[in-house]
């Protein structure tokens, strides 16, 4: 536990371990760094764990599910992305094949989908289409595991994001934006809710919410604030923080729009499986998002009913393809 700089000053023996990580943490995220918040680790910081409980973290499947069989994933990848170009629903495809992926906790399968979408030869780095394919292709899978988290959590969300570094390339990496937008900038990074900035995340989430919810928004609202008087506060402003597009909209890199927003929310939700009234609600926001302004031509067929059934469809079809194996598992131990 970091212990505040507001804590008594620490022995000469244990200054060596004030904690400094803060400073490269906002340089990196281009916020201010501020130098009134010391931390300092305590002497008797805890560095390993117990053997027994140790022992206990290795029990009950702790790992990811294993990538299927290259072969299998590049077959259901180049079935499900042929149908979507004859669509013109390449993004489409790419947003809902990475929530997948993420939400059935095929990780390394996330980084595979990666080099498929940006090479040839998925197997080979020298046979990358171009580079500014590649970043863009880079920035929207990063923005949909990001809205992921929303949907099925932070762990899963973490790991497919892990790999995902792992596969882009340096020279890709290096042109991703890499400073905070969601948030202004200022001066410290703990305490960025400002009222002007809480006021337009607010009223983002709100927004999202109402295009999603309407004409329930208000009856839902309520009802989930009386299950936790936090819980619909927290809901909007993830809403106005991560699932709405980006503040600046197509001028942003990687932003995904109203209606790709709602092919995340479908995607997870449907390979999350067993949730069936929040995959329904979100079945409904992808169906109105037909009704935001300047649509292009993607967004109007993935907010069609036609659209909408491809797009849970291709969910399935992915699903099936990389949980074959565990099925069988499961299958033949029920023998």
């Amino acid at each position: 536990m970091l212990i505040a700089g507001t804590v008594d000053k620490p022995s000469p023996l244990v200054f060596h371990n004030r904690y400094t990580q803060q400073t490269a943490l906002t340089t990196r995220t281009g916020v201010e760094t501020y130098e009134d918040a010391v931390y300092y680790l305590p002497p008797d910081m805890v560095k390993h764990l117990p053997p027994v409980i140790k022992q206990l973290l290795t029990l009950r499947n702790p790992e990811a599910w294993p990538s299927p069989p290259i072969e299998r994933l590049n077959n259901v990848f180049a079935r499900t992305l042929n149908e979507a170009k004859q669509l013109n629903a390449e993004t489409g495809w790419l947003v809902l094949s990475t929530c997948t992926l993420l939400t059935t906790n095929r990780p390394s399968a996330v980084g595979h989908l990666y080099r498929f979408a940006t090479r040839a030869d998925p197997g080979s780095v020298g046979t990358r289409r171009n580079l500014e394919d590649a970043i863009t292709r880079a920035a929207v899978m990063r923005e949909a595991a990001l809205k992921s988290v929303i949907f099925v959590g932070v762990p899963r969300t973490i790991s497919s994001l892990a790999s995902l570094r792992e596969a882009i390339e340096d020279d890709v990496y290096a042109a991703l934006r890499k400073h905070v937008i969601r948030y202004a900038r200022v001066k410290h990074v703990r305490r960025d809710a400002k009222p002007l900035n809480i006021e337009a995340t607010i009223e983002r989430g709100m927004a999202l919410w109402k295009s999603i919810y309407e004409p329930h928004a208000v009856k839902l609202y309520n009802k989930l604030g009386d299950f936790h008087p936090d819980f619909i506060a927290f809901i909007i402003q993830a809403y106005g923080t991560i699932l709405s597009p980006l503040p600046r909209g197509q001028l942003e890199q990687g932003n995904l729009t109203r209606a790709l927003g709602s092919v995340v929310a479908v995607a997870t939700l449907r390979a999350e499986g067993r949730v069936g009234p929040q995959l329904t609600s979100h079945v409904f926001g992808l169906l109105k998002a037909r009704y935001e302004k300047d649509l292009n031509d993607e967004d109007k067929f993935l907010s069609s009913d036609e659209g909408a059934e491809w797009v849970i469809r291709r969910v399935d079809e992915i699903v099936d393809a990389v949980t074959a194996d565990t099925q069988d598992g499961l299958a033949r131990g029920k023998l």
